[in-house]
């Protein structure tokens, strides 16, 4: 009669520890394996194999030497193949050579156990039934498959995962029973779980020296009072705060089961760390596409106890310089919906027109998600505008000087589903811009000002290394003709943002005086492949096309192209770019090339 023996196996990572190990071992220069693996053995379990023993420094110096690393990597190989599931492994341990010795491990490695149907014993008190089958959902041990440890021990960590999500963030594990039948050459797993209570939340418990309000910070919570916990939402408040920026650090986390209230909820704890509460900042730039500038800000956070940020600027430079101050309210009446305004006195000197006006906005954005959006708002502009347009009657150019009120009504949206802000590698984004507008003083006009931009990233290989991304920019304006429209709101093409390779608005029709035309639509296209160097290095090609036209329609009839390389340096939060970019059908006016410096893709 056949014998069948069993026996209860603790299961650890050891073994795949070891195999960690190896690859930090893995870069020493002119490193010797430990010991020689030999045996008829699938490619994969080799390669496993070798791993698990690891390298050394310096081949053995003497026999006795040799037997040592023989032997320890005749262990660490045991380890390795238990936690795959061989569990009746012939392993022998040799030394060959006199003068230059070789470990050596012999691995027959046997048959390899799959896993029999897992089991859950609860330990009471045992959660509610619905949870039970939820939680046995979450095993994903498919029995017959390899009996690794691994999966074993990431079952057990799904199961605690989904007490969590149900409700139970107390569950804990026990000791779990893995019975290894090597007759039946297979392991069958019994996990040992304390679920704990069902855990009701209560309200939030603010910690903080700041001056935050603590019932502004309640207001956020997503939960009501009673509700069975959920890690979701716990992490959804923590979102809400720390998307306001104005917080060094943020914790939330569930209290313990001795501060529960009268009724058996737990509160959550909230410890906020405010950042500096005022910040001087200066800085300047330069281009030689948009001339130079510099700048100062004073920021104010959290001034009124609700983690909003105030803002003063000043700044003085060749295009736009301005004065004024915006107060940025987060969460504004309801979570994720953020209350803007501003205000300021602005100069603009452009190459197409000068403008001087008063601006007052205000703007509400409410998030969709982690990074999408939409917003609406209003915005009013007054002021005098100098400009050089071109009369399409007469067909002459003419000079405009005129004082201004514009009332514009905003609606925009920003949809996200790329995989990361300042470097994506697949994916895409969607922005919407609508802009009703009225304009009354020396001019009366309505008119709808519409854009949409899209981009797409698309790897070429499975590790991303190579990324292919594309840029569909397009612009019109209904209602308005060239000539009547303000010059601001009219749509310029050329410059780091748009088509590489032109100054500022250098893309489109000129006046005989070289001054740029300002249309009533506009289309860009862009492509780059965007290359993996190693080492934080990467380059890019890339061509960029873009037109304007005075249709309400895009005019394809006077594209403007240009093409570039780039160099990438890859940093923590993201890639520093330089590019250089050179027009294709340059005039007069064009510079021979652009380059450009920036944090950050092109799009």
């Amino acid at each position: 009669m056949r014998s069948l023996r069993f026996s209860p196996v603790p299961l650890s990572l050891a073994a795949i520890a070891v195999g960690g190990l190896w690859l930090a071992g893995a870069t020493v220069a002119h490193a010797d394996p430990r010991a020689e693996v030999r045996g008829d053995l699938p490619a994969d379990l080799r390669t496993r194999l070798v791993q698990a023993i690891g390298e050394t420094d310096a081949p053995p110096t003497n026999r006795f030497d040799a037997r040592r690393r023989a032997r320890t990597a005749m262990e660490a190989a045991e380890a390795l193949l238990r936690s795959e599931g061989y569990y009746q492994p012939m392993l022998e341990d040799l030394v060959e050579g006199e003068e230059t010795p070789v470990a050596i491990v012999d691995v027959r490695p046997g048959p390899r156990f799959v896993l029999a149907p897992a089991t859950i014993q609860w330990v009471a008190p045992q959660p509610e039934a619905g949870v039970i089958r939820t939680a046995e959902a979450e095993l994903d041990l498919t029995p017959g498959d390899p009996g690794r440890a691994a999966e074993v021990i990431a079952a057990e960590g799904r199961i605690i995962a989904s007490l969590s999500r149900e409700g139970y963030p107390d569950a804990v594990t026990q000791p779990r029973r893995v019975v290894v039948d090597h007759a039946a050459l297979t392991v069958q797993p019994t996990f040992n779980i304390n679920s704990g209570s069902l855990v009701r939340l209560d309200g939030v418990r603010v910690e903080t020296r700041g001056p935050t309000n603590p019932a502004w910070v309640a207001d956020l919570a997503p939960w009501q009072e009673g509700a069975r916990y959920d890690p979701e939402l716990v992490a959804e408040l923590e979102l809400r705060l720390l998307e306001t920026g104005v917080y060094d650090g943020i914790a939330v986390a569930l209290t313990g089961p001795d501060q529960a209230t009268p009724d058996g909820n737990r509160p959550i704890v909230v410890t906020l760390t405010d950042r500096p509460r005022r910040i001087l900042e200066a800085g300047a730039s330069f281009s030689t596409a948009e001339g130079s500038g510099i700048e100062g800000l004073w920021t104010w956070y959290n001034r009124f106890g609700r983690a909003d940020t105030l803002r003063f600027q000043a700044r003085i430079a060749t295009i736009d310089s301005r004065i004024g101050a915006d107060l940025s309210l987060p969460h504004w009446r309801t979570p994720g919906q953020t209350l803007a305004l501003s205000a300021a006195v602005v100069n603009e000197d452009t190459d197409a027109y000068i403008r001087t006006a008063g601006v007052l906005s205000a703007d509400l954005r409410q998030r969709l998600g982690k990074t999408s959006w939409y917003s609406y708002g209003v915005g009013l502009d007054a002021g005098r505008y100098s400009e050089n347009r071109f009369d399409p009657v007469t067909q002459a150019p003419v000079a405009l000087d005129r004082d201004l009120a514009i009332l514009t009504g905003r609606a925009s949206a920003y949809i996200d589903r790329s995989n990361d802000p300042l470097n994506p590698t697949q994916g895409y984004r969607l922005t919407v811009n609508i802009q009703p507008t009225a304009v009354t003083g020396e001019d009366n006009i309505l008119f709808l000002r519409t854009e949409a931009q899209v981009t797409g990233y698309t790897p070429l290989d499975s590790l991303a290394k190579t990324v292919v991304a594309g840029r569909l920019r397009l612009g019109s304006i209904v209602g308005g003709g060239e000539i009547s429209v303000p010059s601001d709101r009219l749509f310029y093409s050329g410059g780091g943002g748009s088509v590489r390779g032109y100054q500022y608005q250098g893309v489109g029709p000129r006046l005989p005086d070289n001054t740029p035309r300002g249309g009533i639509s506009l289309f860009e296209v862009s492509a780059e492949v965007r290359r993996d160097l190693g080492n934080n290095f990467g380059a890019v090609a890339f061509v960029d096309a873009g037109a304007i036209g005075f249709d309400e329609a895009p005019d394809f009839s006077n594209l403007r192209y240009s093409v570039g390389i780039g160099a990438r340096y890859n940093l923590s939060f993201g890639p520093i770019r330089a590019d250089i970019a050179i027009p294709l059908d340059k005039r007069e006016g064009d510079a021979s090339f652009q380059v450009y410096v920036s944090i950050g893709q092109a799009f």
